[in-house]
């Protein structure tokens, strides 16, 4: 039987809750919006992987355009934004070479047009540790050849993207991706539930969830040994999902006010568990599973919220600022 450390675990639930109550309160503009200090100092994602502006960025600027893209040109989009996961490096790209597209995708332009980018600063963003070792493409000589290298002779060209969209599970999705070079267990995943924001496929992300490094940190510290040593990961983080409500309640954090109706799926409970093994090195700093600080502090951006889901969410006619009323209540701080 999965068995939580419940003085641990209820950090999950604390950050969720709190995690989520900042949001709110950034959105309706209700200051402070948090009164524990180690949330105000240092960066955490959001409860919702979708909500982060990166992820907001590729669904409404990458994503669904106006430009009437084929399902092909819609994946390998994806995929060149997300080996940078940098809309600066993204803008720079299709202003010098154009729109990226099966088409338009010209090894030599972009390599060229990234080389000149990378005079003026970072091209990749540091979220993501981008791997660039691989015998195939020893011969390249910088990082971001190699990778998209990768993408034209695995995904293009062995039809990759074309399998995709026959696939049949979000697992399948991550399988295929898997096998392709530079791409593990967590990109695979990742990349997955990118794509499955288009309407090139569409599986529920419910289905299918794989742990990455930090959230099985996460898992690690709010569960008991037999637990993690007896159950995956993965059946964890569903274990965590099928109980959400009872723990909330017995926790005291059953106010959760979720993203205008939608509960949080797989891929946000599993990008929580790596959010609070962060917020564990502060508040129970005895609980040391590799990382021992947080390295990235908040700084907040004067960009505004303005938020676009996946149309199919059918949550983007909600998005309404005069229909939220502003997070009062104070948590208790541990």
């Amino acid at each position: 039987m999965i068995k939580p450390n419940e003085d641990i675990f209820k950090y999950y639930f604390y950050f969720i809750q709190e995690r989520m109550n900042i949001f709110w309160n950034k959105y309706t503009e209700n200051y402070p919006l948090t009164q524990d200090s180690t949330l105000h100092m240092y960066k955490f994602t959001n409860v919702y992987r979708a909500m982060d502006r990166v992820s907001q960025y590729l669904i409404k600027n990458v994503i669904y355009t106006d430009d009437n893209f084929s399902d092909k040109d819609i994946l390998l989009r994806i995929i060149v934004f997300k080996i940078f996961n940098k809309p600066e490096t993204w803008e720079y790209l299709e202003k010098e070479v154009g729109r990226i597209s099966i088409e338009n995708f010209d090894l030599r332009r972009i390599n060229n047009a990234l080389l000149l980018r990378k005079e003026h600063g970072p091209i990749f963003n540091n979220a993501y540790m981008m791997t660039g070792t691989h015998t195939l493409y020893n011969h390249l000589d910088f990082k971001h050849e190699k990778w998209l290298q990768m993408v034209k002779e695995e995904l293009i060209d062995q039809s990759v993207l074309d399998k995709i969209i026959d696939s049949n599970s979000l697992s399948e999705v991550f399988d295929l991706l898997r096998e392709c070079s530079f791409i593990g267990d967590f990109l695979a995943y990742q990349y997955a539930i990118d794509m499955n924001y288009s309407n090139v496929i569409d599986f529920c992300e419910d289905s299918f969830v794989k742990a990455g490094i930090g959230a099985i940190r996460g898992v690690k510290k709010c569960f008991t040994n037999e637990s993690s040593k007896k159950y995956s990961n993965e059946d964890i983080i569903k274990f965590t999902q099928d109980n959400f409500e009872k723990y909330q309640s017995i926790f005291g954090f059953d106010d959760f006010k979720p993203l205008f109706g939608r509960e949080p799926s797989l891929i946000d409970l599993q990008n929580c568990f790596c959010e609070t093994d962060k917020l564990l090195r502060v508040k129970m700093p005895e609980l040391q599973v590799q990382n021992k600080r947080i390295k990235q502090q908040y700084k907040e951006t004067p960009m505004p919220l303005e938020l676009f889901f996946p149309p199919k969410w059918n949550i983007n006619h909600k998005i309404e600022k005069s229909c939220l009323e502003p997070t009062k209540r104070e948590l208790t701080l541990f």
